[in-house]
């Protein structure tokens, strides 16, 4: 088993430029800290503007020739890319749990989510079509071919360090696009180790290119305004999105962009509350609650709304805070004081509107920057807590009376990425398939996310997919040709 102390030494501390480590034109380094002790991991290089625009020369040299790689060629090294994290899954979920916080066992299943886009897309990467046939008129044929946009700039959170990284890296690949990535400030690690697994398993030098960096903005705007750049992906807040789409507008990149959310968890009268509690400990306390897709605002039928907050709060109690490296463990801290302090805020907020306290609603004293899991009932319209993101273990429980209400209570808000119900009507789960305003839904089941499905939202919530057969498309073109008819003389 691989020491904390030997697996910080096996990750890069550098820049990966053009297929090279090297260090920063800074001169300076950001201090990368473990949230459950505030004690420092590794300095690692703080890129420059010119750092950038020595990646950006890299991926656009690169381009033609990548894009000349046969697709079987590219899958290939996906794959190997695949089975190489399958055997280091231990070192990389430790990694995670060390920089981010998460509970070890939920960090083991970041790598078991996260590899999956690497085969998915290793597979995708030889199934890019296109369509012929003769147009409508009969006088030519019309040929439809899938080409790569070009050279992307990958921009990923902190809190899924793995997942986010392949999640864009794999499709880009596959599709024969270079990339940038930036890591997020708060968790470059283990990108920087994938990195160097991929260098290892073959991707040729200038195909991906990482940047870390704690100017983002200083280091971002000219590889945004490069006209060599083609492609712009985010992970992120709605309003760090925002203004990425508007710097996006002036060269017209092809943009993804997944964004905040403010998930609705409706439980109707006739639910398995066992089952909806269930769901309920999933969606809400995975990842520590800091996840776009986590429940925000439950919407339980006032029939079942004390049943349910009584079996949940009796969960919630049994939770185990501490270091995501012991056993047991099943809330870590939060990514930083300042996510303490706005979990808190809210809390706090909702009380003294009137909101009823079950369980938590304090800080862990000590070490680190914990936060207790809380719940909270009766929780007023109005509240800061059901209009904002939460992204912290706090479970708020408003009532409802009927589906129409229930329907109006989970679209109020601006955000639309995933929406949760449970219910044993067929037919009303049919219905809210099309009425809940989110680009996902669960139903009966409190996780979503998979690489064999399109992830994204609807309204503020952001715009494209990743994964699935969907994925792959965000980093291809479409070009048309016209022929004439063959057959004419």
């Amino acid at each position: 088993m691989t020491t904390e102390a030997e697996l910080l030494a096996k990750v890069p501390t550098q820049l990966f430029i053009g297929g090279d480590w090297v260090d920063s034109t800074s001169g300076r380094a950001i201090a990368v800290h473990d949230p459950a002790t505030g004690m420092v991991l590794l300095s690692i290089a703080d890129a420059s503007v010119e750092d950038a625009a020595a990646a950006m020369d890299a991926a656009a040299d690169t381009q033609a020739s990548w894009a000349a790689t046969a697709p079987r060629v590219r899958g290939e090294i996906l794959r190997r890319a695949f089975d190489l994290m399958q055997q280091r899954a231990d070192e990389f979920a430790l990694l995670m749990t060390l920089e981010m916080g998460k509970p070890l066992a939920e960090a083991r299943g970041e790598v078991t989510y996260g590899g999956e886009f690497l085969r998915w897309f290793s597979e995708e990467a030889v199934r890019i079509s296109g369509r012929y046939g003769k147009n409508p008129e009969g006088t030519g044929r019309m040929i439809v071919t899938h080409l790569p946009v070009g050279p992307s700039y990958l921009i990923t959170p902190w809190n899924f360090p793995l997942a986010m990284a392949t999640r864009k890296i794999a499709p880009a690949i596959a599709a024969g696009c270079t990339a940038i990535i930036k890591p997020a400030e708060l968790t470059p690690l283990t990108t920087l180790y994938f990195a160097k697994l991929l260098d290892e398993v073959g991707l040729p030098k200038g195909v991906l290119n990482v940047l870390t960096t704690s100017t983002s903005r200083e280091v971002s705007a000219p590889i945004i305004a490069d006209p060599r750049l083609r492609k712009l992906s985010f992970t992120g807040s709605t309003g760090v999105g925002q203004t990425l789409l508007k710097q996006a507008a002036d060269t017209v990149l092809r943009t993804s962009m997944e964004l905040g959310g403010n998930a609705p968890f409706v439980v109707f009268e006739d639910a398995d509350l066992d089952k909806a509690v269930d769901g309920a400990m999933l969606a809400k306390f995975r990842n520590i609650g800091q996840a776009c897709t986590a429940a925000n605002r439950f919407i339980v039928h006032s029939s079942v709304a004390d049943e349910f907050a009584s079996k949940l709060t009796e969960r919630v109690k049994a939770l185990k805070i501490g270091r995501g490296t012991e056993e047991g463990v099943a809330i870590g801290p939060l990514i930083n004081a300042g996510a303490v302090d706005k979990a808190d805020s809210l809390v706090q907020d909702a009380i003294a509107r009137g909101a009823q306290l079950l369980t938590g609603g304090t800080r862990v004293a000590g070490d680190g920057s914990f936060y207790e899991p809380t719940v909270l009932t009766e929780v007023v319209a109005g509240s800061d807590i059901l209009r904002e993101e939460i992204f912290g273990p706090v479970v708020t429980i408003i009532p409802f009376t009927d589906e129409a209400d229930a329907v109006a209570k989970a679209n109020d808000t601006e955000y639309g990425l995933v929406s949760y119900v449970f219910t044993r009507d067929l037919a009303r789960g049919q219905r809210l398939i099309e009425s809940l305003q989110t680009g996902m839904m669960g139903l009966n089941v409190g996780v979503v996310s998979n690489a064999a499905a399109p992830f994204g939202g609807v309204k503020q919530s952001g715009v494209g997919r990743e994964g699935g057969l969907e994925g792959i498309h965000e980093y291809l073109e479409t070009k048309y040709v016209l022929t004439p008819d063959p057959f004419s003389s």
